[in-house]
């Protein structure tokens, strides 16, 4: 493959979960359509971030995306091979070219293994089932040797997860998140759970890294000024479905989507005459059920904008401009090209 082309491609995913009632005798009534047709691509090297309120249905796309989810249809295409008809065996093989960074890293990592351990084990696995060839005085000195790069010295290797800190143990998740030597890292909010202050750190270690290893990330957050920062282009979701994308400079800039647009005008910002004078967007209503079939667009019930036909039609994710889409009647038009 080109350097140029998608390492990974996702076209019209969705992940339903099915609504069952009975005890003995279960029917099924309904299903909670957490992700509902989503379709985007990620180029070699590059961040793209999923932002959106919670329950968007953004760590759902990453578990799908990983097969860590039952795809209900679509397809996940990993350098031009479609995760979603891979057997366990052949699953387990492509493993190692992508690896995921969880949100709480003490509930990620086994509390009876010491550090070495937990970023050694992903090797020994693959070791065992023979789709990698190393001894065990290699695979330790890969594993501190990742600790060290991580920021964590070689003398922390034999402690045990509750002798670290939160952002500690953030490390020796990405650390073993590294071992097998993954292209593509999916990133379910991994410093939301860490202090402010530790946050900047994770994430100026995440981008050496990108660099270094010249990694890919798939990066998931609610918080706009992390997302803003990390990644180069942006994908917005709202129940379930992609709303906008955009580089992170355009979409920041000059938002299109009024859900974008309202999740923009909630970010705090420090200068407090500024914040004043700012004009904010409140949506009416709390996030509507998934499990409710909707004609429409998906934000018709919130939307400040809302016309007749948006209750009616679902739009398309069409392109505005070369590195601009969005899934909003206000911007469609006959020539525009859809994503």
């Amino acid at each position: 493959m080109h350097e140029t082309e998608h390492l990974l491609e996702v076209r019209d995913l969705k992940v339903h979960f099915p609504i069952e009632k009975g005890i003995v005798f279960k029917k099924q009534i309904g299903s909670i359509r957490a992700v509902d047709g989503v379709s985007f691509s990620v180029e070699r090297g590059e961040s793209l971030g999923l932002v959106g309120e919670s329950g968007c249905g953004k760590s759902t796309t990453i578990m799908a995306v990983s097969r860590l989810e039952r795809i209900t249809s679509g397809q996940v295409l990993f350098e031009g091979t479609d995760l979603a008809t891979l057997k366990a065996e052949q699953l387990v093989r492509m493993r190692k070219d992508f690896q995921i960074i969880f949100q709480d890293p003490y509930s990620s990592l086994d509390p009876r293994m010491r550090a070495l351990d937990i970023v050694s084990e992903p090797m020994r696995i693959f070791v065992k089932k023979g789709l990698l060839s190393l001894d065990e005085q290699t695979i330790e000195q890969k594993a501190v040797s990742l600790l060290e790069r991580c920021g964590l010295s070689s003398s922390f290797a034999k402690r045990y997860p509750h002798e670290f800190s939160g952002g500690q143990r953030q490390r020796i998740g990405i650390a073993r998140a590294l071992s097998l030597g993954p292209k593509l890292i999916l990133a379910d909010e991994p410093v939301s759970a860490l202090d402010v202050s530790i946050q900047s750190q994770i994430l100026n270690l995440l981008k050496d890294l990108q660099q270094e290893f010249n990694l890919t990330f798939l990066f998931i957050a609610h918080d706009l000024a992390v997302v803003e920062y990390f990644c180069n282009r942006v994908a917005v979701m709202y129940l379930g479905n992609i709303v906008e994308t955009a580089s992170s400079r355009t979409l920041y800039e000059t938002p299109l989507h009024p859900y974008t647009k309202a999740l923009l005008s909630a970010v705090p910002i420090p200068d407090p005459v500024v914040g004043k004078t700012r004009k904010r967007m409140i949506l009416n209503g709390d996030v509507p059920s998934p499990s409710v079939v909707r004609p429409g667009c998906p934000f018709a019930e919130r939307c400040p904008m809302v016309m007749p036909i948006c209750t009616q039609q679902k739009p398309h994710l069409q392109h505005v401009q070369a590195d601009h889409a969005v899934a909003c009647f206000l911007y469609e038009t006959q020539g525009g090209a859809s994503v």
